[in-house]
């Protein structure tokens, strides 16, 4: 199965710290958040896709001074004209197009945080998505 990234950009951020308590609590709460990736893909035009990968933080209920972090990285992605098998091309999809751009979300998150002034953030440097989609399987 053959398929290339045509092109990637950042097409959406926010990133937002909403208060000064928030951002003073931050260092403390960040491991009450956990890491989540949504990934959502439409038909663009003649065998090409359009993937959105996006990644963001969620706090759980014990944070009380919550920030909003998510990043959308598109792809758009040809896909090898005769190829018409659904399940590879979900994998495609779901596993190969997001560890391909994974590392510049990763940069951008990292970065962001970064200017924030906020030097401690623990986000996982590797992520498996083939893992993530089977365990979605199950």
């Amino acid at each position: 199965m053959s398929y290339k990234i045509i092109s990637k950009f950042i097409k959406d951020i926010s990133f937002e710290i909403p208060s000064a308590q928030a951002y003073v609590m931050l260092e403390k709460e960040i491991p009450n958040y956990s890491l989540n990736f949504d990934i959502k893909s439409n038909p663009y035009k003649n065998n090409i896709i359009e993937v959105n990968t996006i990644l963001k933080i969620v706090p759980n209920q014990d944070v009380k001074h919550k920030i909003l972090t998510e990043i959308t990285c598109t792809s758009l992605v040809s896909i090898e004209e005769s190829f018409k098998d659904k399940k590879e091309i979900e994998k495609i999809v779901l596993i190969k197009i997001p560890t391909e751009v994974y590392p510049t979300l990763y940069e951008t998150f990292v970065f962001l945080f970064q200017q924030a002034g906020i030097k401690n953030i623990q986000i996982h440097k590797n992520v498996d998505f083939e893992k993530m989609y089977n365990e979605r399987k199950k």
